[in-house]
């Protein structure tokens, strides 16, 4: 059976996690309540530029394209960066844009499994392996909530 794994947010840590999901065989489903990756990104004064070098602020696997010539990249150059990885990559198909997950919550496959908590001392997985997250997502563009209790991703149900 398939493995989905639910992501929030396409920003740099959303898209490396998205990366690596699919890369070992998981169903990653990034819920990004924007329109484009970028996380804060999206949300900075446009003059603001990196505060780091470029060559210390990339992935290891990706690195800055040629045409970037400033030590320091624009915000608009750092926003074509993480488009062109997210393409590179193609992990455009895993994102779910304009969905703003709005409640996440554990759904245990039982009573005593909830119970046992209480005894997890590090020892052992924090969840069981058959535990199921429930996730309710704010579709923006429709203003409508999508709810899923059978694994946290995927459409179940909406709510208008």
């Amino acid at each position: 059976m398939e493995k989905r794994v639910a992501i929030i947010g396409a920003g740099i840590s959303g898209l490396l996690a998205c990366k690596y999901a699919a890369s070992r065989g998981f169903n990653p489903v990034v819920f990004e309540a924007q329109e484009q990756v970028g996380g804060l990104w999206n949300h900075t004064i446009e003059s603001t530029r990196l505060q780091n070098v470029k060559e210390f602020f990339q992935f290891s696997d990706f690195p800055w394209p040629s045409s970037v010539q400033d030590a320091l990249p624009t915000n608009a150059q750092l926003l074509e960066y993480l488009q062109s990885y997210a393409r590179h990559f193609e992990l455009f198909p895993y994102i779910k844009f304009n969905s703003k997950v709005v409640s996440v919550s554990y759904v245990g496959e039982c009573e005593e499994e909830m119970q046992s908590w209480e005894l997890w001392g590090g020892g052992g997985k924090a969840f069981g392996s058959k535990g199921k997250w429930s996730l309710k997502v704010l579709h923006t563009k429709e203003e409508s909530v999508e709810k899923d209790n059978s694994s946290g991703c995927g459409a179940i149900s909406k709510d208008s």
